[in-house]
């Protein structure tokens, strides 16, 4: 469906990438605690036709009645969202379209719909299911689209993933852990960096340390002014997320944008050696820390 021309100028698509467990929940929970901006979480996991195999995942589950028992962020079930709502009712008779089709006519809706707070329009929707590159590339060239690669510190992420990396049992779980932050952050830059698009490099570490400093840089990318409420997601985002990190629902945890810093004690070997390994170590400091925020120790 084809977007006015003043729904197009005011409306821009915000694709968050990266690799997964890397902050792209509470960067879209902020983002949708500014008035003009509003954060759907995974929105294209969701849009996207589920395969043979998927019917216990959430994309499949809400396009039947279980719809009704899948709460969204916004604090009503799937059904009764004033966005998802219409936009899963229209899927079930849509579901051919491609997905770059159905988010550009999820943008339709999120542009007629009001701001919570009353004060003016959306100029910004929000998608972060971190891992999608399909929209980045093929979405219509006259829909203004525009991508944040969000990538956590290799040391931090490290900490988070290797417990249930060596759970898997697979031989050589650390150092498969470790390739594969770099190949898949390697990756992303490289396909985001030749789809056209504006790109923004974000460092978790960098949003997480300095939040306030990061944010407003985002919103200059965005020609949007600076929301001292963005500080403070959990009090203030109206995002509608149905699908993602769990911690979207915990006030405490999103009441401010807090870093964990375990991964400095930890005597773990994939994080001691893992930035002295010449390409990982680089990359870290490219991805990470390009907005010169903080220092990269």
């Amino acid at each position: 469906m084809a977007l006015s021309r003043t729904n197009r100028q005011r409306l821009c698509l915000l694709l968050i990438r990266g690799l997964g467990h890397s902050g792209t929940t509470i960067l879209d929970l902020a983002l949708g605690a500014h008035p003009q901006v509003m954060g759907l979480g995974e929105a294209a996991r969701i849009l996207a036709t589920p395969k043979p195999g998927e019917e216990g995942r959430a994309p499949a589950m809400l396009r039947g009645p279980r719809r009704r028992e899948r709460i969204c962020t916004c604090g009503v079930s799937a059904a009764d969202c004033p966005i998802w709502g219409p936009a899963l009712d229209w899927l079930e008779s849509h579901e051919a379209w491609t997905l770059p089709d159905k988010m550009r006519h999820l943008m339709h809706l999120a542009a007629a719909l009001p701001t919570a707070r009353g004060e003016g329009p959306h100029r910004v929707l929000v998608d972060s299911f971190q891992d999608e590159l399909v929209l980045p590339q093929s979405m219509p060239s006259d829909v203004d689209v525009r991508v944040i690669h969000l990538v956590r510190d290799v040391r931090s992420w490290l900490h988070s993933r290797l417990k249930s990396a060596r759970q898997s049992g697979k031989p050589f779980s650390e150092l498969r852990t470790l390739l594969r932050w770099w190949y898949v952050n390697r990756k992303f830059d490289r396909v985001l960096q030749q789809c056209g698009r504006p790109v923004f490099r974000l460092g978790y570490e960098e949003l997480a340390l300095q939040p306030e400093r990061s944010l407003q840089l985002v919103c200059a990318w965005l020609n949007l002014p600076f929301s001292e409420q963005m500080l403070a997601p959990g009090a203030h985002s109206t995002s509608h997320l149905l699908s993602g990190n769990r911690m979207r629902f915990d006030r405490d945890r999103s009441r401010a944008i807090r870093y964990d810093a375990a991964w400095m004690a930890s005597r773990d070997w994939p994080i001691q050696i893992s930035v002295l390994v010449p390409g990982v170590a680089a990359l870290n400091r490219k991805l990470v820390y390009s907005n010169k925020l903080i220092n990269p120790g």
